[in-house]
Parts: C-alpha cells; structure tokens; sequence
C-alpha cells in the first residue's frame, strides 16, 4: 500500500475526519440557519471535555509539582494545534508574570508557520526532536504534545523524544485510543464528534483543545500560588490597561483607598502582590519582598509568615 492510500486508510478510522451525509447541502441554507447549525454543534464541546476532568486534573498535578522544581511547560504541535499552544504559551508571562522561556509552545515548522503553513512540517518527528532538543530538557519539564488528530507524527514524535529524556509528558487529542495518547503518560482524549466542515479541525477540535490549554496552564499557575483567590495577583502590567488592572486587583484584595493604593504600588515598583503584602501585612516594601522570597512567592504564606 502507497503511504497515500495508507494515509486515507488511516483518516477514515478517524471521528474528526468522518463526513457527515446530513450536513451536505449547507452551503444552500440561509447564512443565520448556518450559524444556527455551527453554534449547536459548539455546544456540545464543554460536555466532551467535562469527560475527560480527571484525566486533565492529574496531569495538571503532575505538570505543577514539575514546575515547582524549576521545570517548563512546553507545547508541541502543527497547525491550528501548534497555534492554539504558542498562543497559550504567549499569554502566560502577562496573566501570571512567568518567566521568559518558562512556558513554551512549538510549532512545526517555526514561527513562520504561525501565519503560513509549512510543506512537510507536521510530518517530521525528527524536526520535534531537534526542536526540543533546543530547548536542552530535563526531567523537571513537561512537554504536551497537541494534535486533533491524535496521529501527527511531530507532536508523537515531541511526547516520544520528551518521555525517552524523563520528561513528563501528555498527549491532547481529539479522537479515541489515540497514537499520541498511548505515547505519552497522561493521555486526554476530547472526542467531539464529526465537524461541521469534513476534517475541518480548527473547529469544534479547536475548540476542545483551547479550552484543555486553558485549564492546563491556568490551573497549573492557581497551584504554583499565581493568584490569590480569583485574583490575578502576578499580572505583569505593561500597558495601560493592565496597570489599571493591577490598581483594581489590588483594591480588591485590601480595600484600600486609592491615595494608599498608588503609594503601595510605587514602593513595590508596580508589583501587585508586594503591594498586597505592604498594604494588609502593615510591612515596608523591602520586608514586603523578601516575606515573599521566602515563601516562593506564594502571597497567602507571605501574609501567615507576617502574621496578618
């Protein structure tokens, strides 16, 4: 068998290749019957990933006690998967203050496949292998291997290469009894069914997935003592709005009036949870620091160690 007609064989079997007869004529329905039809087939997408919480709960657990040793996050995937993980991975030092390199999303193919699709890229297990490689892993990072699918030889081939380095490793897909689940630790298989367009995976696929990253990384900072509360206290403010943002966080947490407010965040130069620790701990901005050094920069036992 040719590798295309093995290829086709292999899609067939899979539930976010499969066609669906009833859809094919939607290209003649109203355009408001068609957004009608896309958003029911969203709706059953949150129910597909609530399957999948427990599966999702452990990995978190498993990915934050590697990041409390120093380890990384890293995503590995192509297409609209690689995306959705370099997207997860670029809006993590702004929402949790992470620091550069400590959350990391591969594409296949490089950045340039962000914005235009790569020949080849996805089907090259060796170009994950050199990706990571790059990154020099150890045994205290975790690398997710992304893929719709769940065949994509170079998120397989990151899960395989991380795994054989003593990396943690999981593996997101879409369609059961994966290839790419079965290769890593943590499997978390979001199976949503047929997509709307045949093999359109940048939908309900996508979807599933964003959400998963969401919980993923989000979680995993809630348990390494990134917010307090629901609070995101190690917001980095680097533009207006988010300096905003850390003047509300702060209010919010202290209740402090505005005059007290701007002078805490300027002895903590701007950094939210040293101003909380200044404002409720009735502390200097220098004790203020170092409470929180010495509780790994968790807000929570920096206010018991103060005894506030």
């Amino acid at each position: 068998m040719t590798d295309s007609l093995h290829l086709q064989s292999e899609l067939a079997t899979l539930t976010t290749e499969a066609f669906r007869p009833e859809l094919a004529g939607i290209d003649q329905l109203p355009t408001l019957d068609i957004a009608r039809l896309m958003n029911g087939e969203d709706t059953g997408v949150p129910a597909a990933v609530a399957a999948r919480l427990p599966e999702i709960a452990a990995a978190v657990d498993a990915v934050a006690a590697r990041m409390e040793r120093g380890g990384r996050l890293v995503y590995a995937g192509a297409g609209t998967a690689g995306r959705l993980g370099v997207l997860d991975a670029s809006e993590c030092p702004p929402t949790f203050n992470t620091a550069p390199g400590q959350v990391v999303g591969l594409i296949a193919g490089g950045p340039g496949a962000l914005v235009n699709s790569v020949e080849g890229a996805e089907d090259s297990p060796g170009l994950a292998r050199a990706d990571l490689d790059a990154l020099k892993l150890t045994p205290d990072d975790s690398v997710v291997g992304v893929s719709a699918s769940g065949r994509t030889p170079y998120a397989i081939g990151a899960v395989e290469h991380a795994r054989a380095a003593g990396a943690l490793t999981v593996g997101l897909s879409c369609n059961a009894n994966s290839a790419l689940a079965a290769a890593a630790e943590h499997g978390i298989e979001v199976v949503v069914g047929p997509e709307l367009l045949t093999g359109s995976t940048r939908l309900k696929a996508g979807t599933a997935q964003k959400l998963v990253l969401n919980m993923l990384s989000t979680i995993t900072m809630i348990r390494l003592g990134k917010t307090y509360g629901n609070l995101m206290v190690d917001v980095r403010a680097s533009n207006a709005k988010l300096r905003a943002r850390s003047r509300r966080i702060v209010a919010q947490a202290t209740g402090a009036p505005d005059a007290e407010i701007e002078s805490a965040l300027t002895e903590a130069d701007g950094e939210v949870k040293t101003a909380i620790l200044i404002l409720l701990a009735g502390v200097d901005g220098a004790t203020a620091t170092r409470l929180l050094e010495e509780s790994d920069g968790r807000l929570r036992a920096a206010l018991k160690k103060a005894g506030a």
